[in-house]
This record gives structure tokens, C-alpha cells and sequence, in this order.
């Protein structure tokens, strides 16, 4: 290509940098996939960004397909060349947007990572050798209890919590509310918490889980304390909270089948954001099928 052509690629980062604000990361990424698009044209010998056609857009994107690349960087490369010929088209450079409408493939949902039941009885199994100990252990049994997110976790308030009845009551996304059980080791780990929580608080503070200077614990906090637990425990996969949540989601799942349940218990307002964990219990069914089932095995080579 012209030199004239490289330039208007270099305007063009420029201009996502400093007026659309974009990260160094996405420019560094824009800029790998716009280089992509002109060596493509490098090849095709189109000498110019106004002589890339729809045909030749098409081959571009079927190129990317039969490279092996991801859906996902697919649609990123196609995503870079739509917002590089808007841009062109503003400056006057081109007249039409060969890019407008090309559907890019579609990336496959990505199964959220588990722990078996196994992993999560060590995780939680925290000896409470010391006060920091006796927090965490009634946090991490309450994520995996109640199948909570983070941010409702850090949250919770005291008056949120009914030992009593054995619920608690959480604040979910778009400020909507739900009431879900707390499992009976949670609930003795909570108790077993309160204590320490009253010596460190001194103030008004009204969070459930507090630092030892009394205040809230942030996410970040318990982001770390978690991992910090992993490790301890000796865990050999990194664990992070919304793992405790998606290991609630499939063992009841697992237990029960009722997907409309766990649905009300995750506090998710569409039924399709729950179904997800019905491809995690399909692959456990497809492994006990491949591993009993006599017509499903392969043959081995003799």
C-alpha cells in the first residue's frame, strides 16, 4: 500500500487514542488487527482503502476463518476494520463502509470453572486458629452456602442476616432483592465470627464482615483472601470468589434439576443466564455416558 495509506492508519489510532479515550491495550489491539487488513490488501495488490470492496471484505473474514483463528478475535478484527472505515468515512477518504453489516462468527460461551465437591470441603475446612481466620472461614462458607457474588458479599449488614430462620437477605444487581438460605456450617461459622466482629467494631459500623480496624471489607480484600486460602489449603487451581458461586449453582443442580430454582436462588432475572450450568451438568452426564455405556466407547488400536 502508499505510503498515504499507512498514514491514515497512524490518524486513525491517534484518533482512538485522544478523542474516543480507548485503552492502550484496544489501540495495541486495533493496531494489530488494522496491520492484519493491510497486509491482506498488501496481497490482494489493492492499492488504496477506497479500492477494498465487499468481495474483498468477505475474503478478508474467510481468511480469518480458515487461519484457525478464535470467534472471538474474529469478531475483533472485524469490529477494528468497521470503526477504521467510519473513521474514514468521516475524513472523506472513502464512500461506503465495506465492513457495514458483515457478520462475524459467533463465540461459544465460555463454561464458567468449578470446584468439585471435594475441593470446596477443603477450602472451606479453615482451621479458626486466630480471629482473621474465624472471618474468613464464615465468609467462604457463606459464598458457597448461598452461592452470593462478591459485590453482595461485601454488602451484607448485619440486619441482612436472620440466624434465626437460617436466611439472609441480599442486595442483587438493578438494586433487586432476594432472601436465600444460609446452609447450617455457614451459619455456625457466622456465629462462631460475630464475637471477634464486635471486638474489632467499635463505631456504627454495620457491615457483616469488617478489617480489624472495623470497617467494611472491601472486594479486593476478599479477592485476596481467597486465593490466600487456596494456596493454604493446597489447592492446586487458582480460585477466585464467583468460582464458589458457580460450584453452588452446579452441585444443587447436580442434586436437584430444578434450574428454576437456582435461578431465584443466583437472583438472575432471565432463565437463559441460568441455563449455562445446564451445559456444565450435560458434560458431567456426557462423561458417565462415554465412560459406561458399552456402545459408547471407542475401540482401542490394536
Amino acid at each position: 500500500m502508499r505510503d498515504e495509506a499507512v498514514t491514515q492508519v497512524d490518524c486513525f489510532l491517534r484518533h482512538m487514542e485522544a478523542e474516543r479515550r480507548l485503552s492502550v491495550h484496544t489501540v495495541a489491539a486495533y493496531r494489530h488487527d488494522v496491520r492484519r487488513l493491510r497486509s491482506f490488501c498488501d496481497e490482494r495488490a489493492i492499492d488504496g482503502w477506497r479500492h477494498l470492496d465487499v468481495h474483498a471484505a468477505r475474503a478478508f473474514a474467510a481468511g480469518l476463518r480458515r487461519s484457525g483463528l478464535a470467534a472471538r478475535s474474529i469478531q475483533r478484527a472485524l469490529s477494528a476494520a468497521r470503526a477504521f472505515y467510519r473513521y474514514l468515512l468521516r475524513e472523506g477518504t472513502v464512500r461506503t463502509n465495506p465492513f457495514a453489516g458483515l457478520a462475524a462468527p459467533k463465540a461459544g460461551k465460555r463454561l464458567p470453572k468449578t470446584l468439585n465437591t471435594e475441593q470446596v470441603t477443603l477450602l472451606v475446612s479453615v482451621a479458626a486458629a486466630d480471629p482473621l481466620a474465624l472471618r474468613d472461614r464464615a465468609m467462604l462458607e457463606l459464598f458457597y452456602s448461598s452461592g452470593l457474588r462478591l459485590s453482595e458479599l461485601v454488602q451484607l449488614d448485619l440486619p441482612h442476616l436472620n440466624l434465626q430462620q437460617g436466611l439472609v437477605r441480599v442486595a442483587g444487581k438493578g438494586g433487586k432483592t432476594r432472601e436465600v438460605p444460609v446452609g447450617r456450617f455457614a451459619l455456625d461459622a457466622i456465629r462462631h465470627w460475630l464475637p471477634q466482629r464486635a471486638a474489632w467494631v467499635g463505631g456504627a459500623e454495620a457491615a457483616l464482615f469488617v478489617t480489624r480496624r472495623g470497617r467494611r471489607l472491601g472486594p479486593r480484600s476478599v479477592q485476596q483472601r481467597v486465593r490466600l486460602w487456596a494456596r493454604r489449603q493446597g489447592l492446586d487451581t487458582q480460585v477466585h470468589p464467583h468460582m464458589l458461586r458457580h460450584s453452588f449453582a452446579t452441585h444443587v443442580l447436580e442434586s436437584s434439576g430444578d434450574l428454576r430454582a437456582i435461578q431465584e436462588l443466583l437472583g438472575h432475572a432471565d432463565i437463559s443466564t441460568t441455563q449455562i450450568y445446564t451445559h456444565l451438568d450435560f458434560q458431567h452426564l456426557a462423561r458417565v455416558y462415554d465412560a459406561s455405556h458399552p456402545r459408547a466407547r471407542r475401540k482401542r488400536r490394536g
